[in-house]
């Protein structure tokens, strides 16, 4: 017993005499092994980045603290990067043995640092590329443990207690600028408190980031705000994208950050007061959304990311549970789930953003409602795609309407056709305007050519239709672009009698919504909605409702109408100003025109829509309305209108 003691004890002082001569060396060598570092450092620069990294002066300042003066990172042939007049950090030395540098306490003086981008040459651009000389390889990235090493790579550089003062961030993209200054930012004890100014061509703000950080154990509770009045507003994204964003304030919180079984876990939440948004894509006015919150838990595993389904994203009053899952195991698998609980109708209206569903200002109903909707993709089979979206409402009634009253399309009312923000003449949608046609009076081939072009389930459906949507999302995913849309008649008509054409997301969400309101509550008839379509939409230049049209195009009524002058009418509702470029300089159906009338009638034959006995009597169309002189037909010399004479007189003959 007394000899494992003597050797346990012999084991100490070896220990303790190895650590002490390490120590010695490196507290003697220290500065060599700092120079190196910074050499590796600059060779680094140079060789991976095209760089220039200099560092004015080096020196230790104690047993580990590090002065540098004037540190410096200019790229080649581009602007200065960085430039920074002193930093002064503490530094562990074991990690300098192999040219590293982990920082502890941190301070910073004076300098800036700047992203540009002048012309297509950015500053910053050689940081983005990847290594060419990197070796491609089949193995797959383990996407928790690659985001817990950077994770943890990036807290570990933060140091527990920091101050800087003086130092500027700079973003110049081609003459779009801001500036970001933090005049003081300090850590101590785990508490941020920072006072920042921001600059723009149009504005000066100050702001302050206030909050608890625990960069070691991985937590944090940051507050974002404004210390002048107002709120604060976003720099850069008004000038470079114009999108003009502002907020009241934000709220950050990480409460883990853990790996474990092979999968990280990141839980916290994050909040905003008063987000004000205003871009010509999002709507005509400002978006403002009061209080948002998104409670979230982030899992990542070795061949998935996700968002947990046991997150909470809040909108004023509406809470829904989103899963959201990139899966590459086998498949390349794109995976999105929301569901909304259970929760009373008004209260959804109530939060609707105010300026993304102007209609609904004002609207009243009772009942409740849920909703979930699920969506799969498999890049790797991608006809196998998942798009199911349910409404579930339990005693759903509008008590009263906003700005979009859908009762109005039960009587007669007045219908203007708004154009690049123009109103257009009003047409009467009633027996009052003499062109109004009710349905019974409307050619029978017309509403069978319409309904096929445009809507061919418009009597069975309820304003949507899956399959049309799922084929709409195909072809946007292949072409990477809103290439196709999937509109109902339905959804044709709510655009045009109570919205605009504008082309936002405020005038989609808001068709959508009335659509569902319109179809579901029963509100109007499908005939009545018909009836409505045909005469309110847009047949040609200034021509609306299908009583003009008929005239315009023929001279007749819209019970007059033949099989192929219905089949031209149906085709040209997608365009109905260009309708003169289906014609030839003679008058006459190009062929294009006409090969797409065959397809629209073959495909009206297949659904048992027309029989042999509709195409008796087949003549071309004969344009000899006002619709004439929109096209461009030479005038036919002497000797063609004789022989054209001859054959009209021989064909009558025979």
């Amino acid at each position: 017993m007394k000899s494992n003691q003597q050797k346990i004890f012999l084991f100490l002082k070896i220990a303790a005499l190895v650590l002490l001569i390490l120590s010695s060396g490196m507290y003697f060598f220290r500065e060599t092994l700092l120079q190196k570092a910074l050499s590796k450092i600059t060779s680094k620069m140079e060789r991976e980045y095209q760089c220039a990294f200099s560092v004015q002066d080096a020196q230790f300042e104690g047993l580990s603290g590090i002065k540098l003066t004037e540190v410096v990172l200019a790229p080649k042939n581009a602007d200065t990067l960085l430039n920074i007049k002193k930093i002064q950090t503490k530094v562990a030395l074991f990690p300098l043995l192999v040219g590293d540098i982990q920082l502890g306490t941190l301070l910073i003086n004076d300098g800036f640092i700047q992203l540009t981008r002048k012309g297509k040459v950015k500053n910053f651009d050689s940081f983005l590329k990847r290594d060419s000389t990197e070796v491609k390889t089949n193995t797959k990235r383990d996407y928790a443990d690659f985001a817990y090493r950077i994770i943890s790579k990036v807290l570990n550089l933060v140091p527990t207690d920091m101050e800087v003062k003086n130092l500027v961030f700079k973003l110049d993209d081609n003459g779009k600028k801001a500036t970001l200054k933090i005049n003081q930012l300090v850590l101590v004890d785990k508490e941020l408190d920072t006072n920042l100014k921001v600059e723009t061509v149009t504005f000066t703000q100050r702001w302050s980031v206030k909050g608890f950080a625990d960069p070691r154990n991985k937590k944090a509770d940051l507050r974002f705000f404004n210390l002048d009045s107002g709120a604060i507003k976003v720099p850069y994204l008004d000038e470079r994208y114009n999108l003009i964003a502002s907020f009241d304030s934000i709220r950050l919180k990480i409460d883990n950050i853990e790996k474990s079984l092979g999968k990280l876990n990141i839980d916290g939440f994050s909040s905003i007061v008063n987000l004000k948004l205003n871009h010509p894509k999002i709507a005509s006015k400002d978006v403002v959304i009061k209080h948002a919150r998104f409670d979230y838990r982030f899992l990542l595993g070795e061949n998935f990311v996700s968002i947990d389904s046991s997150s909470t994203m809040q909108l004023n009053q509406i809470q829904l549970h989103p899963y959201l899952s990139y899966q590459t195991e086998k498949d390349t698998i794109y995976i999105l789930k929301v569901a909304i609980p259970k929760m009373p109708a008004q209260h959804f209206i109530n939060s609707l953003p105010e300026g993304l569903f102007t209609h609904f200002e004002g609207m009243q109903a009772t009942g409740n409602f849920d909703y979930t909707l699920d969506f799969l993709f498999n890049k790797n089979r991608p006809n196998t795609l998942v798009f199911d979206s349910k409404l579930n409402k339990e005693n759903f009634k509008i008590t009263q309407y906003g700005e979009a009253n859908l009762n109005k399309l039960n009587g007669p009312f007045t219908y203007r056709a708004i154009i690049n923000n123009v109103p257009q003449r009003g047409i009467l949608v009633g027996n009052g305007n003499s062109n109004y046609t009710p349905l019974d009076q409307i050619s029978p081939y017309l509403q069978k050519c319409v309904l096929t072009s445009e809507d061919p389930s418009f009597f069975s459906h309820r304003g949507f239709i899956n399959e049309a949507f799922k084929q709409s999302i195909l072809k946007n995913i292949r072409t990477k672009k809103f290439s196709r849309g999937a509109s109902t008649i339905s959804m044709q008509l709510v655009k045009n009698v109570f919205l605009t054409r504008e082309k936002t997301l405020s005038r989609k969400l808001e068709e959508i919504l009335l659509v569902y309101i319109l179809e579901n509550n029963r509100v109007a008839s499908k005939a009545r909605m018909l009836e409505v379509y045909f005469n309110i939409i847009e047949w040609g230049p200034n021509v609306y409702g299908i009583g003009e049209a008929s005239r315009f195009y023929f001279q007749k009524s819209p019970a007059e109408l033949n099989l192929n002058e219905c089949l031209f009418l149906g085709s040209i509702i997608p365009s109905p100003k260009k309708f003169m470029y289906k014609f030839n300089d003679q008058g006459h159906l190009r062929d294009f025109a006409i090969k797409n009338e065959q397809f629209l009638q073959r495909i009206m034959f297949g659904r048992g829509l027309l029989i042999s006995e509709d195409t008796i009597g087949h003549q071309p169309i004969y344009v000899s309305g006002n619709a004439r002189s929109y096209l461009r037909i030479k005038a036919p010399d002497s000797l063609a209108i004789a022989t054209d004479s001859v054959k009209e007189i021989e064909e009558f003959d025979f």
